[in-house]
């Protein structure tokens, strides 16, 4: 009996293909790594806050990071008050790339080239390497940031941060899940860092003006 042997080449494409078929037909899970510390014992009482930009925050291209991060606060509880806040809250938002190791590149090498993308809010993009042919596709990096102060007396009760590494990426939609992920568990997170899971909305590009 004559055996048909496949190339391994063809079975991890195969794998591959198979796995992306797979990821289509549901939605997408965005992993976030998630940390939070709190002082809070239970939702405050009234529940209201007010989004404290930073001077680098001001320019009009931050307003929908601002209103992503509202959205999450008000999924947890809170009531945006500019007037009368309980909390004050500080938002952060960044994206940059970072190594990948390759397991098929020769010598199991690292990602070598000093790729940036700077700023807090997506500005201020940078190209500073180039292509190499066994360098394998960096990992794009996504995270955010919540800091909530007692507006009476200043001290900071909730601090929390997600973040989120794939080679596939989707701004803005992926910010509002952070938020979300950086928020679950309000106002007694688990303690030590976590995993959260979190569906990405159909349609992350319904809210203009982030850049990509």
């Amino acid at each position: 009996m004559k055996r048909c042997l496949i190339p391994t080449t063809t079975l991890l494409l195969c794998a591959a293909a198979a796995t992306l078929a797979g990821c289509s037909t549901g939605p997408r899970l965005v992993e976030g790594q998630v940390q939070s510390f709190s002082t809070l014992a239970a939702v405050p009482a009234p529940a209201t806050y007010r989004i404290e930009r930073l001077p680098s925050q001001q320019m009009p291209s931050f307003a929908p990071i601002a209103a992503l991060a509202e959205q999450a606060l008000g999924r947890a509880g809170l009531q945006r008050d500019d007037a009368a806040p309980k909390l004050l809250a500080q938002i952060g938002v960044q994206a940059d790339t970072v190594p990948r190791r390759d397991p098929f590149a020769p010598f199991n090498a690292p990602y070598g080239g000093p790729w940036g993308f700077g700023g807090w809010h997506g500005r201020g993009w940078g190209f500073h390497g180039a292509w190499g042919f066994y360098e394998p596709t960096p990992l794009h990096r996504r995270a955010v940031s919540i800091v909530l102060r007692d507006a009476a007396t200043q001290a900071v009760v909730y601090e929390t941060s997600a973040v989120h590494e794939d080679v596939w990426v989707a701004d803005p939609g992926v910010y509002g899940v952070l938020f979300d992920a950086a928020l679950t568990g309000f106002p007694q997170p688990p303690q030590g860092p976590r995993q959260v899971r979190l569906p990405l909305a159909a349609a992350p590009d319904a809210v203009p003006g982030v850049v990509r």
